[in-house]
């Protein structure tokens, strides 16, 4: 096994001081010395293969330039475009993240965010969070910076990127009530979580706005942000109110569950049945019909996270910052005018 090239190799090589290697190698250091000289010593690092020592740095400044990013599901398409903006800022300030996939369980999540903070991330970005949190209160006790993205929980005592989910529920029922929909079912997401609560309020105080009555036969709730759950939802909303002609769903994965459900039954989307989601989950454009929904910024969510994260490591403050970033209605082929 080949010995690793060390910061003493490099000086020796170049023919100066141990020192002079350590400013030319950092780039908050490297504006103290000549360009000719920065220059020469990283062509001598480059050529003898020097690659920088993240155990030894992070002893000496009891920082790891990692961040922790807690996650409910990698399969949801919602959650790449979140990390590539989170990961860009981060990269930016040398910073690489930590991604684990910690399901819904509560317990499963609180060991994840253990097993990180073992490992001695320096923040923690977690899309997990429900709106009343037992690991949020453990990471506060603990003095990680943390924010939240996508969710928020209900106390607002740390720092959350978001986006208004009662504004986008808006633009979705007056789109319908535009069409002339006035029987509107929704399926909810988990109340237990700032998202499902969000969107269930929002489209209540929609419906009245529209002056369009809501039934409670035509409102039911998803176990789980899950095309299965949306399935299981769907059938038992057209079981309960089989005159709806709109269905507004919670987000994405539940609207493709609508999807199924209508197929299964022989209901034609949109003729006899428009169909909303919520998130413009990557390629719900390429679905047939494409799909109707309400477009959230994700990449500039987690691009605002990691600007928020960074600010807190670098301070002794928790935050308490909330970003709401606006959504918009990206109107598809899976609505239509309402029938007769």
């Amino acid at each position: 096994m080949a010995q690793r090239v060390t910061v003493l190799d490099v000086a020796k090589a170049a023919g100066v001081h141990p020192s002079t290697v350590s400013r030319a190698l950092k780039p908050e250091t490297r504006s103290l010395l000549t360009d000719k000289v920065s220059a020469r010593i990283l062509e001598v690092a480059s050529a003898l293969g020097y690659r920088p020592n993240g155990i030894a740095a992070s002893l000496r400044t009891r920082r790891s330039q990692t961040v922790g990013v807690v996650i409910p599901d990698i399969t949801n398409p919602v959650f790449p475009p979140i990390l590539s903006g989170l990961e860009e800022v981060l990269d930016a300030e040398g910073y690489i993240a930590m991604v684990a996939n910690a399901g819904g369980d509560a317990e499963r999540q609180r060991l994840v965010v253990d097993r990180l903070l073992a490992r001695q991330v320096d923040g923690l970005v977690m899309a997990t969070v429900a709106r009343r949190d037992p690991v949020v209160d453990f990471c506060i006790a603990a003095g990680t910076p943390l924010v939240m993205v996508n969710r928020a929980e209900a106390a607002r005592r740390v720092s959350s990127v978001v986006s208004d989910d009662a504004l986008g529920m808006g633009l979705a029922i007056d789109h319908l009530a535009a069409l002339g929909h006035r029987r509107i079912g929704l399926i909810a997401g988990p109340q237990h979580l700032s998202t499902g609560l969000g969107r269930r309020q929002g489209f209540t105080a929609a419906m009245e706005r529209n002056g369009l009555a809501e039934d409670p036969a035509a409102v039911v709730f998803a176990a789980a942000f899950a095309r299965d759950a949306g399935r299981e939802a769907a059938g038992r909303l057209l079981d309960a109110a089989p005159d709806i002609t709109a269905v507004m769903a919670a987000n994405d994965l539940l609207a493709l569950g609508v999807y199924d459900v209508a197929a299964e039954r022989g209901l034609r989307c949109p003729e006899d049945l428009s169909v909303i989601g919520h998130n413009d989950m990557p390629m719900v454009d390429m679905v047939s019909p494409a799909l109707t929904t309400v477009h959230i910024r994700h990449r500039e969510m987690g691009m605002q996270a990691g600007r928020l994260l960074l600010s807190l490591m670098r301070s002794t403050s928790q935050g308490g910052v909330d970003v709401v970033l606006q959504p918009t209605l990206i109107v598809r082929a899976s609505t239509a005018t309402a029938r007769a």
